[in-house]
């Protein structure tokens, strides 16, 4: 067999016809979807230079606890300390490199490398490194233990997510999300946050897609698949009762102006105090580049992290969360099951669609596609953030 051939960089020219106005733009060709070496290069100039969504904050138990977690093939490790701090780091000692953490563990102490017996505290201080100095001399003359901790990934937890930025000189998350804060504060005032809880819960869904995880950005964005994908929503929140989310710097989205899942499910749930009673009916869904998805309803919230598994291989994790304590009491129990399953009918329907599209990416007839001018626009908006940040490196290598 012979070996593979290296794809070549996405060429300057060919990104910036990516950023062209909507009518007259290509989207990104198929490599940007299949090639191994483009997934990389992704994780490095995109993703890894602005915030990503890694893991929810509730997959830690509260205590002392170590998780390591694979991202895009980076060997990272989560922890939270006893105050319920949580931190990342990369999961290698810092002496020989070996992977720190293989699975999820509690940590009673230090976590201890399984190599030479290094350790380090759950907030990465190294303290331990014994016969470092030869048999029995657990120090040594000119090492600086407090140089030689876990080399840490800037982290901050919002929404329940716990984001990172790889790269470590993205704006402040404050910063790159204010813009979307503001339009969500809209519905649920400035104080709503806070009636969501510490984190997220009351809902959990998992789901493995055979598809690159911007198909699955891109099909969030929209809402144009609507009537075909998802002909029961269709009943009730019609492709007429939506509108796009456009305008603002790191995402886009869509709303709608007749969710009735409340009416159709039977449901009946605390909405937010603040939300506005001339639009309960009203709801908006963002996808926040690069990888998370939101949506916000007057009664509840979703949020999934989508984790690129490799070119066609995604992994989807949803959480739920409800508004008030006692939204989370036995008394809506069964709205809140009726609310996941609603959910859960609705992304396994999208699942066809992103793997139909990824399946499509092997054909040499298709290298981009073009956009509705009107129903593509949130779409073209996300693949023009991608093709910009693609072509700021590109350029700076000189391809």
């Amino acid at each position: 067999m012979s070996a593979a051939i290296p794809t070549r960089p996405i060429s300057l020219e060919r990104l910036k016809r990516v950023m062209l106005p909507i009518s007259q733009a290509t989207g990104l060709p198929n490599e940007a979807y299949t090639s191994a070496e483009h997934f990389q290069r992704e994780r490095d100039e995109v993703i890894g230079r602005t915030w990503a969504g890694l893991v929810f904050a509730d997959s830690l138990p509260d205590r002392p606890f170590a998780q390591p977690v694979d991202f895009m093939g980076l060997p990272l490790l989560v922890t939270r300390d006893r105050g319920g701090e949580l931190r990342v780091f990369h999961n290698v000692c810092s002496h020989r490199g070996m992977q720190l953490v293989q699975a999820p563990t509690e940590v009673q102490g230090v976590i201890r490398c399984p190599y030479h017996s290094w350790t380090y505290d759950i907030s990465g201080n190294l303290k331990g490194t014994p016969h470092i100095g030869g048999v029995n001399q657990h120090k040594c003359d000119g090492f600086d233990q407090t140089q030689h901790g876990l080399r840490p990934v800037r982290s901050t937890v919002w929404m329940g997510v716990v984001f990172i930025n790889l790269s470590g000189d993205a704006p402040e998350f404050a910063d790159s999300t204010a813009a979307l804060r503001e339009r969500i504060e809209r519905f649920i005032g400035r104080t709503g946050w806070s009636s969501l809880g510490p984190g997220v819960s009351g809902g959990k869904m998992s789901l493995g897609v055979k598809c690159n995880w911007k198909l699955a950005v891109e099909n969030h964005c929209e809402a144009y698949h609507l009537p075909w994908v998802h002909p029961a929503l269709n009943t009730y929140s019609r492709l007429e009762d939506h509108y796009n989310v456009l305008g603002y710097e790191g995402f886009s989205g869509q709303g709608s102006l007749a969710y009735r899942l409340s009416d159709v499910a039977g449901t009946k749930l605390p909405c937010f105090e603040q939300w506005p009673a001339d639009k309960l009916c009203h709801a908006e869904y963002f996808s926040l580049y690069p990888n998370v998805l939101l949506g916000f309803q007057a009664d509840h919230v979703y949020a999934i992290i989508l984790t690129p598994q490799g070119p066609g291989a995604t992994h989807e994790e949803l959480r739920l969360s409800f508004v008030g304590d006692g939204a989370t009491s036995d008394t809506y129990q069964v709205s809140r099951a009726a609310t996941l399953e609603a959910w859960r009918v609705v992304f396994s329907e999208d699942v066809f669609a992103v793997e139909g599209m990824q399946q499509g990416r092997a054909s040499p007839a298709y290298q981009g596609g073009v956009f509705s001018p009107e129903m593509d626009q949130p779409t073209h908006h996300f693949h023009a953030w991608v093709a910009q940040r693609l072509a700021e490196t590109t350029a700076a290598r000189g391809v």
